[in-house]
């Protein structure tokens, strides 16, 4: 089978966008990265990955809410030994994996998911998901520096996007506060509470774009409700 066929099969794209990605580097067989249009492969046989993820054929979809605790890496497996998400997941046959991360000192929601195609759409930047986190730092931040949070800090190489920063409380000196962005990369919020000079104590994502945590309790999960998938699907069309 050819392998832009047997993309579409798995439901990454339409047959014409998956010879892009293919084009685009995006994806790899038995981990060589693939360009040619014409590669064949055995699907009972070859291992295929779309950006990084492994895709699968005539598979029943699994989406899976987890809240995260903190002392786990956001992985399906590593070669350190430590404690990873899939630690935390039972009785789930199918492969599954992260949309997206949460880093080794953060808790909170993570979706897990073997839909290719909806992670991909969910992690690109364009479909611009609120993500919402409780977070405690140190200190409270003025208003001016509440200000330059909200309308974007140079970070790295890179300036970020329009963010949500509220106080909900302020406990021994220290504050509680809720932050929206819709961004997602690599400890970006720890980066931005460090721009402004308050170092994130505790970091806990609760929502992403319609979906919440609730009250789910550490360490467990949920298969995600038909609503809430149709809405992640409607997003990902947006």
């Amino acid at each position: 089978m050819r392998l832009q066929k047997f993309l579409a099969h798995c439901g990454v794209a339409s047959r014409r966008k998956c010879e892009e990605f293919i084009k685009e580097g995006m994806v790899k067989v038995n981990g060589e990265l693939i360009k040619e249009l014409g590669h064949k492969i055995n699907p009972q046989i070859d291992i295929v990955e779309f950006k990084n993820i492994r895709v699968y054929q005539n598979e029943k979809n699994i989406y899976i809410l987890l809240n995260k605790p903190t002392g786990y890496i956001t992985s399906v497996n590593d070669q350190f030994n430590r404690k990873t998400i899939m630690d935390l997941i039972s009785d789930v046959e199918e492969r599954i994996y992260p949309v997206g991360r949460l880093d080794y000192d953060s808790a909170g929601m993570l979706i897990m998911t073997n839909d290719g195609a909806m992670t991909y759409k969910l992690t690109h930047p364009k479909h611009e998901i609120d993500k919402e986190y409780l977070v405690h730092i140190q200190g409270v931040p003025t208003l001016e520096k509440i200000n330059n949070f909200k309308n974007g800090l140079k970070i790295e190489d890179y300036i970020t996007s329009n963010a949500e920063f509220n106080i909900i409380k302020i406990n021994k000196g220290n504050a509680l506060v809720s932050i929206i962005i819709h961004e997602g990369k690599n400890r970006q919020i720890r980066k931005m509470c460090d721009k402004i000079g308050h170092p994130v104590l505790s970091l806990k994502r609760i929502r992403i774009g319609e979906v919440s945590l609730g009250d789910l309790p550490s360490g467990k999960w949920r298969f995600l409700s038909e609503t809430e998938i149709a809405y992640l699907k409607r997003k990902t069309l947006e």
